[in-house]
Parts: C-alpha cells; sequence; structure tokens
C-alpha cells in the first residue's frame, strides 16, 4: 500500500492532483480543503495517501493531514459511502467541523453537501458517533494543536458529562481562556 508521496506538484484540476515522483506522474484526488492547501505549480509537495484497489481501477487519495486520512478511513467504513462520497464530505467541510456536528448530531450541516440527502446524513450521524473517537471529536473541535478548550473538554466528559454537552458548553468560551476558569465556567453554563 502507498502511504505518502513526496515529489514535484505538476498539475492542479480540481478534484485531481498530479505529483512528479522521480520521471512518474501520480495522479491522486484530494478534498477541496487538501487542495487549498497545496502550494503553486513546481514546488515540492508531500501528501499522505490511501490507496483503493477495484477490479477495474487503482485510486490514489491524497490528504494534507493524518487527522482528515483518519476521517477519510472512518467514512468509507460506513456501509454505502465510498471513496468519492468521503472526499466530497471532506470537501464540504473541515474535519473539525464534522468532528463538532457529528459530537451534537446536526445532520443538516451535512445535507448542504452535494449528493448527501437527509437520510444518508442521519446514517452518517449514527454510524460516525461510535466511529469518531473522543481524541478525533477533541482534536477536530479545537484543531490540532492542544489547547486549554480541550482540556476543558477532557475535564467535562471525565465529570460524567457526554461529548455533545461538553462540547456545547465550550463553544461560547474564548480560546484564551485558562483551564480552571474555562471548567467553572463551562460547568455554569451546562447547569442552566
Amino acid at each position: 500500500m502507498i502511504s505518502r508521496i513526496t515529489g514535484v506538484l505538476f498539475e492542479k484540476s480540481p478534484p485531481r492532483v498530479g505529483i512528479d515522483v522521480g520521471g512518474i506522474g501520480y495522479e491522486l484526488e484530494v478534498s477541496m480543503s487538501t487542495l487549498y492547501d497545496l502550494p503553486d505549480l513546481g514546488s515540492k509537495v508531500t501528501l499522505l495517501t490511501h490507496q483503493v484497489i477495484r477490479e477495474d481501477a487503482h485510486l490514489l487519495f491524497g490528504f494534507a493531514t493524518e487527522q482528515e486520512r483518519r476521517a477519510f478511513r472512518e467514512l468509507i467504513k460506513i456501509t454505502g459511502v465510498g471513496a468519492r462520497m468521503a472526499l466530497a464530505v471532506l470537501s464540504g467541510m473541515s474535519v473539525s467541523d464534522l468532528a463538532q456536528a457529528v459530537a451534537m448530531q446536526e445532520a443538516g450541516r451535512l445535507t448542504r453537501i452535494p449528493g448527501i440527502g437527509k437520510k444518508t446524513a442521519e446514517r452518517l450521524m449514527l454510524e460516525l458517533k461510535d466511529k469518531f473517537g473522543s481524541h478525533l471529536l477533541v482534536e477536530g473541535a479545537v484543531g490540532a494543536s492542544r489547547s486549554s478548550q480541550a482540556d476543558i473538554i477532557e475535564a467535562l466528559t471525565a465529570l460524567g458529562y457526554s461529548e455533545k454537552e461538553s462540547l456545547g458548553a465550550v463553544k461560547g468560551l474564548a480560546e484564551s481562556v485558562d483551564v480552571s476558569e474555562g471548567i467553572r465556567l463551562a460547568l455554569k453554563a451546562l447547569s442552566r
């Protein structure tokens, strides 16, 4: 399996990109968020990959972050969700938005993505609730870097609040709030 590709970016034709690796051009399908993160043509680039081998095709999907690749892999495990639909979901919303939508069970946010109807969105919410571990929800909700909000969410879940309740309580807090003050404010919001 091909895990990562490093080479020179020679083509950007959404949703595909071309990367030259030692004279061999690889075609990868990428989400729009990965596409926007890519440098100019002729620049060296590294993408994490997921390879799909079918009877009629060998497909390579590229991702700018491990978090995005992990979310893609969780999406394609769901019955009826193929690689292209998973890529459409990740093109329509960031991993953090998806993680937050799953935690809050907001299927309506997914229906804004072309090709995803109400029933599919509800099924995705149900299936992803168990598959998105709390580590991905915390990372997705507050970004890849560790912040006080991630600590506050972990503290609230340790106190017995659900991930949905914890994310909702932290949503209104300033990102610069320190952990002890944030926990106090979140508990106050949860007690209402």
